[in-house]
């Protein structure tokens, strides 16, 4: 059954699915992959959404399927809000490069927040104040995490129903800039992705000539991480190839028990 959002038009999305959502994503850490990372997750959680925005547009499901099937890693715990803001701008069929570019561009950004409030901060300090209970043999130390983990995990509906409110509200400015929101989204994107790579690619070499470290001596003075770089851009040429990334994952694997087995890294 259809209802009338706040933007004034029909609403194909009713606010259960919204909740619906929010629950689903909750799985989003289920399916696990070195390419995608939760993709799997994520895009399990959006589809019955997507079926409600789609109906018998079976290019426009596939479309947002393939889309949201690429790399993703961000917060859990407010995930829920990046899926209700790019399922309002779904249903509006906003730009599929701008919902794109979005995406991309903010579940990086994120995971900084998300990580900084909840496993850095929040999480830490109830952890300690609930072991300094439990430790004394006080019941109200595991009842204590519990509480405020199952507050965590319920905060994901009203995330989900902001979120997608947001995206409502949004969705004019969004629409009569598109260009420029889908460029600066996807300049972000990849500046996000730059970022994950330094932190994800670490290669350093071994070997020495004589008293010289190839590595410290020589490559980190010419260009600092010159090889995770390098590396890098040789598995993106393949790729570009059409070489499988099943393929990549195992060839990446081989080298690293070469390279150890040998002592070159």
């Amino acid at each position: 059954m259809e209802s009338r959002g706040n933007h004034g038009n029909i609403q194909k999305v009713p606010n259960k699915d919204i909740t619906k959502l929010a629950i689903r994503s909750s799985l989003l850490q289920a399916a696990f992959s070195y390419e995608r990372m939760q993709a799997g997750g994520w895009a399990w959680a959006q589809v019955p959404i997507w079926k409600k925005i789609f109906g018998n547009d079976k290019k426009g499901l596939a479309d947002a399927m393939a889309d949201n099937m690429e790399f993703i890693n961000t917060s859990p715990p407010l995930v829920s809000i990046l899926m209700g803001l790019l399922a309002s701008l779904e249903e509006k069929r906003v730009d599929r490069q701008t919902i794109r570019g979005l995406k991309n561009g903010l579940f990086g950004p994120m995971a900084g927040i998300g990580d900084a409030i909840y496993w850095f901060t929040l999480m830490p300090i109830v952890g300690g104040i609930a072991a300094s209970f439990a430790s004394k043999g006080n019941i109200l130390g595991p009842i204590l995490f519990f509480i405020v983990y199952l507050a965590i995990f319920l905060c994901r509906i009203p995330f989900a129903h902001l979120g997608y409110n947001l995206g409502v509200k949004a969705i004019d400015v969004i629409q009569d800039n598109s260009e420029i929101i889908a460029r600066v989204a996807t300049i972000m994107g990849l500046t996000v992705i730059g970022a994950l790579i330094s932190s994800y690619v670490s290669l350093s070499l071994s070997v020495k000539i004589g008293t010289v470290s190839l590595q410290k001596d020589f490559l980190d003075k010419i260009f600092p991480n010159i090889l995770p770089l390098g590396f890098t851009f040789f598995l993106y040429w393949l790729l570009k190839k059409k070489v499988s990334p099943i393929v990549l994952i195992a060839v990446v694997f081989v080298l690293c028990i070469l390279c150890s087995f040998f002592n070159i890294m």
